[in-house]
């Protein structure tokens, strides 16, 4: 019998179009949704049909502490939009010894909004950064 692992601790590295932003400790919206159309058919009273139509990507968002890394963002941004494309990426949870868990090809990522860090010295609180991105779809590698 196989017994399987799971990790407590996960880090998730994002590369955009070859260029590492480094690591982070949180990502949330690694989803999709599915319009469905219903289809009543003439004759058939048991059901409608399910017709897939249309699916809808959320937005992924990153969130860190910050780091030497914070920087990579703030150029990948800047790059952005002098030049406004959307680039493939690839998203990769890691164990805590940064061996790969999983990995998810992101098609045609654009910026949605990153927040930097706030730092106030009467708590001992690390600044934390947030990027979210908006994409096109996800493919398991």
């Amino acid at each position: 019998m196989s017994q399987e692992i799971f990790a407590s601790s996960v880090f998730f590295r994002l590369a955009i179009g070859g260029n590492d932003l480094g690591r982070f400790h949180t990502c949330s919206g690694l989803g999709a949704q599915v319009e469905v159309e219903q289809y009543a058919e003439g004759g058939n009273n048991s059901f409608s049909w399910q017709l897939p139509t249309r699916i809808t990507w959320t937005n992924i968002t990153l969130t860190r502490p910050v780091t030497k890394d914070t920087t990579k963002i703030s150029k990948w941004l800047s790059d952005t939009m002098r030049r406004a494309e959307r680039k493939n990426g690839e998203i990769v949870a890691l164990k805590p010894n940064l061996t790969p868990i999983a990995r998810w090809q992101v098609i045609g990522i654009v910026p949605v909004s990153w927040q930097g860090p706030s730092f106030d010295p009467s708590t001992s609180q690390p600044g934390v950064e947030t990027l979210e991105i908006a994409h096109e779809g996800l493919q398991p590698s």
